[in-house]
């Protein structure tokens, strides 16, 4: 039997910190023992977690006799952690220990230092505050989980269930971890990462120069658009029109197009049955074929696996 210790730290998000709880606390064994002895531990006997007020029975001494280690999001991910609760995790990751994370809880993991130079993942929102506060780690927001072997992070909220699951078939084999994983009822293993839930090229939701000319994209692009197009249409030049789509969003104007196109595709496949090339056609990509690659590209899953996702119970047209 594997011992988790969840770390509860103040202001933990309380899904994450139940995720593990629940997931570990289904496995059994195939002669009915269970997998897992799970326990809570924090630097503090009483915690908020959310709307919650909790009891911790057990303190960070729990960290020492763990084989793995969990440790949830907090509402606040910036928000430095208890220096009692960094130097436990450090010494734990130097006696061998798993550490794994639950959605944001990687911000703590990189508090500690335990993610330099590893890849690791997040939750997409937090994905660039992440990256400007620990530029040392390998930040990959498409996945919904790594493994570096002793340190694991997930992405957001039920990507931590994925995790843990994946934790299970490691620890204890494919049928242990699918029976886990239908008591959840959830999947073994979904298809994609997390790249196929992030909303791409909102409007700004401050008010920015470019707003006229992103209103337009919106409306224009399943044209044909060239750059010249969007310059006229900004009353710009190519070349200022370029610089302020660089400043003001990080992206080239075509850049901005693209995951415009890519966002209207994926509100169609969620909301109609239409099929992929109309979809194509109506989104203002050149080809079907040019569609899929592109959406699969950065999606992470062709455009039927994504709707399978996002509209399950449609009766489909052919696609």
């Amino acid at each position: 039997m594997h011992t988790t210790a969840v770390l509860a730290l103040p202001d933990t998000i309380p899904f994450d910190l139940a995720t593990p709880i629940e997931t570990f606390g289904r496995v059994r064994l195939p002669d009915g023992r269970p997998g897992y002895r799970t326990v809570v531990a924090g630097p503090e006997r009483t915690i908020s977690a959310g709307p919650l007020r909790l009891t911790i029975d057990e303190g960070l001494d729990a960290l020492q006799r763990a084989d793995l280690i969990v440790v949830p999001g907090r509402e606040n991910p910036l928000a430095p952690a208890p220096p009692a609760v960094l130097e436990a995790l450090r010494a734990a990751a130097g006696r061998g220990t798993r550490i794994a994370s639950i959605c944001v809880g990687a911000f703590t993991l990189a508090e500690a230092g335990l993610l330099d130079g590893r890849e690791a993942t997040t939750h997409w929102l937090a994905a660039d505050e992440f990256a400007r506060t620990y530029p040392a780690v390998r930040l990959n927001p498409d996945v919904l989980y790594t493994d570096n072997g002793k340190i694991l992070t997930s992405a957001g909220a039920v990507a931590g269930i994925d995790l843990c699951l994946h934790i299970v078939q490691n620890d204890y084999g494919t049928a242990v971890a699918a029976d886990a994983a239908r008591l959840a009822v959830a999947p073994l293993h979904r298809p994609g990462g997390q790249a196929q839930y992030i909303v791409r090229n909102r409007a700004p939701s401050r008010a920015t120069a470019l707003d006229q000319v992103v209103a337009w994209i919106e409306e224009n692009a399943y044209r044909d658009l060239a750059l010249a197009d969007i310059a006229a249409a900004a009353g710009l030049s190519v070349r200022t029109l370029t610089r302020r789509f660089k400043d003001e969003t990080g992206q080239s104007p075509m850049q901005w197009v693209a995951g415009v196109r890519l966002r209207q595709a994926q509100e169609l496949l969620e909301t109609t049955d239409h099929t992929v090339d109309r979809i194509a056609a109506q989104t203002g990509f050149p080809t079907t074929s040019n569609f899929r690659s592109q959406f699969g590209q950065v999606v992470g899953v062709p455009p039927g696996a994504y709707r399978k996702v996002f509209r399950p119970r449609t009766n489909r047209s052919a696609h």
